[in-house]
């Protein structure tokens, strides 16, 4: 699970914009863009989630799930 918290912050650590990722993960920019305005955890088709996942992982993200290992506790992401 991803939360829209996790997903802007994830592009910015990434520098990446909308188009960008939409380009890597093989989206759209409106999925892409109504996945940033969810609230909370994105709902949606799993196949378009792990899409995103999978994109931001290769290009060198790690997300952290809830109950992860961090020092801050809850949800984040992070450079590999």
């Amino acid at each position: 699970m991803i939360s829209a918290a996790q997903l802007r912050s994830a592009r910015a650590l990434l520098g990446m914009d909308q188009k960008a990722l939409a380009e890597l993960a093989g989206l759209s920019v409106p999925t892409i863009q109504r996945m940033e305005a969810s609230d909370g955890v994105i709902r949606g088709n799993v196949d378009s989630l792990m899409k995103l996942i999978g994109a931001l992982e290769a290009a060198g993200l790690e997300l952290i799930g809830e109950g992860a290992a961090s020092t801050g506790g809850g949800r984040g992401v992070r450079l590999r």
